[in-house]
């Protein structure tokens, strides 16, 4: 059967491959799924089976937003604690998260996921380790919330298994035994994991943090996401505090005791990484371990900045994360394009920590790699997955800004006139097309007020 094609022209393309390719007026021709060809100046002639025409005209085209770390549970807490740092923050919610049950993780899910792909997000993750007892099936409705709205995805099936009485955060209701964590994990490994190349559902083994978890469910989960071939993710390195933690209960700082747990590899992402020295990052990169940095989150828990140039230097894979809408109320990876490279400009290397177009690189090909899947998604190139963003420029909001590129990462938000994944319209002007944000929003905000009847009774 002939290829069905969608033929997008007249845009400027920002195709972040490895030579930053960008064109001031090219195309692209999608065939179903997949990029049959990009390049500069109007699409081939005498295309068959083209079912679509958009003309970009003051549009950028890139590729689609990749995010590296999320809690869409949070979706359902937003604007609690906001004066709080990472542990006062964590005590304060965890009572009222330890209550969240199968409804309110679904709508919670829809939420985050509806607010992400609005705003260009088509590879999105969720790190999910709150399983109370006898709430439901967790993992299946974020699944499912995932599969609705047409998004690639990834669930990083978390777990606890350190309770207040073990000495950890959560309340002891709220965590697994060790034995229960491994199983469920497994099984959710055994029912959702795709490995296929263009794959709308993948999973990766998540025990939540050092101080929520158990040596043993560190090192056993990593065995488990080894012998099954899925990748592993957790906190690392996010407060002066964590760190202090560390050598207090394991005699070692973060990084030391990841890869004394067999936690540093090529198929390793962390979250945060904001308290790292010359030797930690040095072992990331011999390692390859990568990163999901979370600005937004880091600025609004006062964690700190992290050393995202040092990184990249030293050849560390380097996303962006929202991180749970608890510590980042907007939810839309576009803001960290912005925040990453303002918040950098912050820390040592002043002006010249990122550049605009880096920081389009960490938003896109830099989550792919964090996501072990930077040869299908990340960048315009051909033969890769169909997962792309035509951004809007031509309003009042760009109208004196002349680099697309620039527009897009240090200027207002920009509308989103048509998002494709897997070659599935997803966006359109600036609305989903797979679910009713309207429905959405009084979902999620019906089952935030349940969340918070069920808490304040104790």
């Amino acid at each position: 059967m002939a290829a069905s094609r969608i033929v997008i022209e007249n845009c400027a393309i920002a195709t972040v491959d490895a030579n930053d390719t960008e064109y001031a007026s090219g195309h692209v021709v999608v065939a179903d799924n997949l990029i049959e060809s990009v390049g500069a100046g109007r699409a081939p002639a005498g295309l068959e089976n083209v079912v679509r025409r958009v003309d970009g005209t003051g549009h950028l085209l890139t590729p689609g937003l990749v995010n590296t770390h999320h809690h869409f549970y949070q979706w359902i807490t937003r604007g609690l604690a906001t004066d709080h740092n990472l542990f006062d923050w964590l005590v304060a919610l965890y009572p009222t998260w330890a209550r969240i049950d199968e409804p309110m993780a679904r709508a919670a899910a829809q939420g985050s996921l509806a607010m992400m792909a609005r705003g260009g997000v088509t590879t999105a993750m969720d790190h999910h380790y709150v399983y109370p007892r006898g709430a439901g099936d967790l993992s299946g409705a974020i699944i499912g919330a995932a599969s609705e709205t047409g998004v690639r995805f990834t669930l990083a099936r978390g777990s606890m298994d350190r309770g207040r009485s073990d000495g950890g955060l959560p309340p002891d209701f709220a965590v697994e035994s060790l034995e229960d964590a491994l199983a469920a994990t497994e099984a959710t490994v055994d029912k959702y994991h795709d490995a296929s190349f263009g794959a709308m559902t993948q999973i990766a083994v998540a025990p939540c943090s050092p101080f929520s978890v158990s040596t043993e469910l560190m090192r056993q989960g990593a065995e488990l996401a080894r012998r099954k071939g899925v990748r592993l993710h957790t906190h690392g390195s996010e407060t002066v505090e964590e760190e202090q933690f560390c050598k207090e209960l394991f005699g070692m700082g973060p990084t030391d005791y990841f890869e004394s747990t067999g936690w540093l590899g090529s198929d390793v992402w962390m979250a945060h990484c904001v308290h790292m020295n010359d030797s930690d990052i040095a072992a990331f990169g011999r390692t390859g371990t990568g990163v999901a940095h979370c600005p937004s989150s880091n600025a609004r828990l006062a964690a700190g900045i992290a050393r995202v140039p040092d990184m990249l230097r030293a050849g560390v894979p380097v996303g962006l994360g929202v991180d749970g809408t608890a510590s980042n109320e907007s939810g839309e990876l576009h803001t960290e394009l912005r925040n990453a490279l303002l918040i950098n400009r912050l820390g040592a290397h002043r002006e010249s920590a990122l550049t605009a177009r880096q920081a389009l690189r960490l938003g896109t090909h830099g989550g792919a790699q964090v996501l072990g899947r930077a040869d299908q998604i990340g960048s315009v190139e051909t033969g890769k997955l169909a997962d792309l963003v035509l951004w809007k420029l031509d309003t009042l909001a760009h109208s004196s800004i002349a680099d697309p590129v620039v527009a897009l990462v240090l200027g207002a938000a920009a509308p989103v006139t048509l998002s494709l994944v897997n070659g599935r319209t997803v966006v359109e002007d600036n609305h989903l097309t797979t679910v009713d944000e309207d429905a959405v929003a009084r979902s999620t905000r019906a089952e935030a007020r349940r969340l918070a009847r069920i808490a304040a009774a104790g």
